[in-house]
């Protein structure tokens, strides 16, 4: 297997067959956004080959002056889940050597039972692939757990560098959330 990364015209055809039916939509960037990133070598979108057969994906956020690369999105095909691929993924990522930043939704109070054990398998999917709980934080009016993988930064420079990420429009982006707060 083989993490390539997308062209532009893959990730778009990536973003209709697979992220659109993954992602709830108050969760999945538009795809204009995340092309005009990529424009800007702001954002890299890899692909993991089987052969010729793409199985699943990584979607990485990146910024000048901000030592790791965010998480923002990881899957597999549907024709390929539960089949390791994920942790896979993380291994390749993590062997490039650029420390990493996951977010994961955290389980809501009052919410689903079975939402919640979803939510708590994907934070120990995380955990069980080296990252580390570091801080709760919102966005998209979302509870998640920021997970860290490869940082050496202190947490405080973590922290101020994700909010960063997403910029002072994003009032919506709380990090770290404070215990209590309710996300906007």
């Amino acid at each position: 297997m083989k993490l390539i990364e997308l062209t532009a015209e893959q990730l778009s055809a990536l973003y209709e067959s697979e992220l659109k039916a993954a992602f709830p939509p108050q969760e999945l960037k538009p795809l204009k956004a995340i092309l005009n990133l990529m424009a800007e070598k702001k954002y890299q979108a890899l692909g993991l080959y089987d052969g010729d057969e793409l199985v699943g994906y990584a979607l990485l956020w990146l910024e000048p002056g901000i030592p790791f690369a965010l998480l923002d999105y990881l899957g597999t095909t549907r024709a390929r889940r539960n089949e390791g691929l994920g942790s896979d993924m993380l291994s390749r990522l993590e062997q490039q050597g650029r420390p990493l930043v996951a977010e994961a939704e955290f389980p809501v109070p009052g919410g689903s039972d079975a939402e919640n054990a979803l939510r708590l398998r994907r934070i120990q999917f995380y955990i069980r692939n080296g990252f580390t709980p570091a801080y709760i934080m919102s966005t998209c009016g979302m509870v998640w757990q920021a997970l860290l993988c490869g940082t050496v930064e202190p947490l405080e420079n973590i922290m101020a560098q994700h909010k960063t990420l997403y910029g002072d429009v994003r009032t919506d982006v709380v990090i770290p959330l404070p215990e209590g707060q309710t996300p906007q």
